[in-house]
């Protein structure tokens, strides 16, 4: 039965954020984690992304660290930077190698591999997964201008899933307004910045709330 299938979802985090800012859009990633829970047995969702080590801030750290603590098993490695043969300095994190072999190793686990990304690279580990019985589900777009995935990726793919067409479900909600903090300064770690809230649908905690929810 559809809904006893055992799910994966395999999140490319640049490259999801790339396809969402191509559609005007912020994913609230309670909503896509509860999404994906009613169909089927979620066994994971991995979310990857490369970090620079050396910045005394990162914009990404406090959603690496949310997702960390709500139902997210984040994947992470530090970007290298070199000089390219016109001498200018390039920042490069690539994270295909790692999304790629926990696919295969959860492979013998799971029915159902839902990746979010539309990178063309991922055509060879599609085919490798459906070789194993697992059925694959492409996540992006080609709403966009220019489309978000390429070609032979979706057509390898058992079934694509154009990011727009989940807006209403896994989208944050503009009307919305994140909460001013609180004076009191209290334990920063624990709570998302305003920023992160309006771009990624967290939600600052209640003064009662011992936890964020997921």
């Amino acid at each position: 039965m559809i809904g006893q299938q055992r799910i994966a979802l395999f999140i490319d985090g640049a490259n999801l954020y790339a396809t969402t800012k191509a559609l005007g859009f912020d994913i609230d990633y309670k909503r896509l984690l509860k999404e994906f829970q009613t169909r089927g047995y979620l066994v994971r969702a991995f979310y990857y992304t490369a970090l620079v080590e050396d910045q005394e801030y990162s914009s990404i750290r406090p959603l690496v660290d949310w997702l960390d603590y709500n139902g997210y098993r984040v994947v992470t490695k530090p970007t290298k930077e070199f000089t390219d043969s016109s001498g200018r300095r390039r920042v490069k994190g690539n994270m295909d190698i790692e999304l790629a072999i926990d696919a295969l190793e959860l492979a013998p686990h799971i029915d159902h591999m839902v990746l979010f990304s539309g990178d063309g690279d991922f055509r060879s580990l599609v085919e490798a997964m459906q070789r194993r019985g697992v059925r694959v589900s492409v996540v992006s777009t080609v709403t966009s201008q220019p489309p978000m995935v390429a070609d032979e990726l979706r057509r390898q793919a058992d079934e694509f899933i154009d990011l727009a067409h989940l807006i209403q479900k896994i989208g944050r909600d503009p009307s919305e307004r994140p909460q001013r903090p609180s004076g009191d300064a209290g334990d920063r770690s624990r709570a998302p910045s305003p920023g992160l809230e309006r771009r990624y649908g967290i939600r600052q905690p209640q003064e009662d709330d011992g936890v964020v929810e997921t």
